[in-house]
């Protein structure tokens, strides 16, 4: 899924050690402009994600994510993680002409399905 909005509130830095080693998080509040009444919708963003962006309060950005949710003593909660960032066009201009200047992660759309080509790959696995 993907979502776009202007950056309404940046949480703070949360850090840790798990038994894979060191982890980061970052959760970013975002306001989508949906008619009368706009929406707030606060995205996770681990590692490298966190690692590779400067998030500031004002800025457009977009975002592809995955919703989960789980159960907790008969309660649910729902985790919305940012899994890339697509393109942001900062609300402020920079002098600098650089391109790299731009510290959030730039990608290209993924492929639609109907664009890959139908080639049928023979091996053993059984999935």
């Amino acid at each position: 899924m993907e979502l776009s909005g202007k950056i309404f509130k940046v949480n703070p830095l949360q850090t840790g050690e798990g038994k894979n080693g060191p982890w980061k998080k970052q959760e970013v509040v975002i306001e989508i402009n949906s008619g009368k009444y706009p929406k707030k919708v606060c995205v996770s963003m681990w590692g490298d994600l966190v690692t590779n962006n400067n998030f500031i309060v004002g800025n457009d950005i977009s975002v592809e994510f995955d919703i989960e949710s789980r159960e907790y003593n008969e309660r649910w909660y729902t985790d919305v993680k940012a899994w890339r960032i697509n393109n942001v066009n900062n609300s402020t201009p920079s002098n600098n002409n650089d391109s790299s200047a731009n510290n959030y992660q730039q990608s290209a759309p993924a492929p639609k399905v109907e664009d890959a080509p139908a080639t049928q790959i023979d091996d053993d696995l059984p999935f």
